[in-house]
């Protein structure tokens, strides 16, 4: 795929520090919740997990919870969740239910939000049924996943994506199904986990045993006129790090050694690194995968194509099969949910595997200790430990600002005035 490049130069996006309270200050959680949260497109979940009619699951962003439910076969809508009557919370969790009944009172309304039951409806002559349904969030799907809006009034969904939809037309998400879900409590601010993952210049500092098979300085950072929810890297794979060049063979030898490929591979004459690791990655994905790999490129096989759709989803192009979101945990500036999602191509049967439930990571567990993440559980658990020393370290600075650099960094910087316009109200 070639890159869109903007017409300007990245430098147009400035070079100006950026302000460092973002990361910790309350008030400032406050406006990202009023004029941010309450107004963007949000992943709350995918539609395998709640292919039934009653299944549901439950979203909460800062003080704000919906109940994401399938209604009918072809239909999902997102309530608020809090009783009419009093206001308690009606779901604590996902499952299966024919109703909403609030477990206070017995306050009950039907899947499609209309009220059903007021106990001792005698008492409440002042109640109108047309005026007690539940309140609703817009929602709308695209890649399987399931998005919610808290404002009716927001623009398309399929607008607010740019050029994604475009861009993943030749690896439709909606055609995996997901192996895993993982997620953890991070000990910092959730801009800090997300930028975390817009950048390859980090490698050398938390990842080194990467730079054997992957590109870093040499990364490729998209962003598009007129596109503020939408920016790219692309980050070559099969190659190693300009800042430690190996030969073709010590990076195959490397790619075995971690995974990427099966030890022990030989290069024949003339055969690149590229061309060998690609190979060895269509002959494992092929037998078992509805995936025509043989249709895809080298780059698409091998290469980390990465979306950040703003402010808190991250999804890959391609075979990778990643995909993260990152959301404030409560009120909390400190702390943040971030979730990892494989997404794997369905099997060569066609048929849908049962989607992975959400396992939730103590704070002595590693996403290592989840076999089905593979080599990217080490990898994230690297980022992991890094987090809660980036947020102590913001809270003990004494500068009011933090310094980005004009190209690597270039997707946080768009990401960070795409927040800075919603934070003015403008978004």
């Amino acid at each position: 795929m070639p890159a869109v490049l903007r017409e300007e130069s990245p430098a147009d996006l400035g070079s100006d520090d950026l302000p460092r309270d973002v990361y910790f200050s309350r008030e400032i959680h406050d406006r990202e919740v009023a004029t941010m949260w309450s107004r963007v497109w949000q992943v709350t979940c995918r539609e395998e997990d709640i292919p039934g009619i009653g299944d549901h699951v439950v979203y909460d962003i800062a003080d704000e919870s919906l109940i994401v439910v399938r209604t009918e076969p072809d239909r999902i809508r997102a309530f608020h969740n809090s009783c009419l009557h009093r206001g308690t919370r009606l779901r604590n969790q996902g499952g299966t239910v024919r109703e909403l009944r609030c477990p206070f009172h017995g306050f009950t309304w039907n899947l499609d939000g209309a009220l059903a039951e007021i106990p001792c409806r005698w008492d409440f002559p002042h109640v109108r049924d047309e005026d007690f349904q539940l309140p609703e969030a817009r929602v709308e799907t695209w890649g399987g996943f399931v998005f919610a809006n808290f404002d009716l009034e927001a623009m398309p969904l399929i607008r607010y994506l740019d050029k994604v939809p475009v861009h993943f037309e030749a690896w439709p998400l909606e055609q995996r199904w997901k192996g895993a879900h993982v997620a953890k409590i991070f000990e910092c601010n959730w801009k800090i986990a997300i930028e975390a993952f817009l950048e390859t210049y980090h490698l050398l500092g938390v990842h080194p045993q990467n730079l054997a098979i992957a590109g870093d300085t040499n990364a490729q950072y998209d962003v598009w006129e007129d596109c503020p929810h939408t920016s790219r890297m692309l980050q070559a794979c099969g190659v190693s790090s300009p800042r430690r060049p190996l030969d073709d063979q010590a990076v195959v030898d490397a790619a075995g050694r971690l995974g990427l490929c099966e030890p022990g591979i030989r290069l024949a004459e003339g055969e690149s690194s590229r061309d060998a690791i690609s190979d060895a990655i269509r002959r494992r994905v092929e037998p078992n995968s509805s995936a025509d790999v043989s249709k895809l490129s080298d780059a698409e096989v091998l290469d980390t194509i990465e979306y950040c759709v703003f402010p808190n989803l991250v999804l890959f192009g391609s075979l990778c099969p990643l995909s993260y979101r990152v959301r404030p945990l409560g009120n909390d500036p400190d702390r943040c949910i971030f979730e990892v999602m494989l997404l794997l191509p369905l099997p060569a049967s066609g048929e849908r595997p049962r989607a992975a439930p959400l396992r939730w990571l103590s704070e002595g567990e590693r996403f290592a200790d989840v076999p089905e993440l593979g080599f990217y559980g080490g990898v994230l658990d690297q980022d992991a430990r890094l987090m809660p020393r980036i947020q102590r370290g913001l809270r003990a600075g004494r500068t009011a600002n933090i310094t980005l650099g004009n190209y690597q960094e270039l997707q946080i910087r768009h990401m960070r005035q795409t927040l800075a316009r919603y934070l003015e109200h403008e978004g």
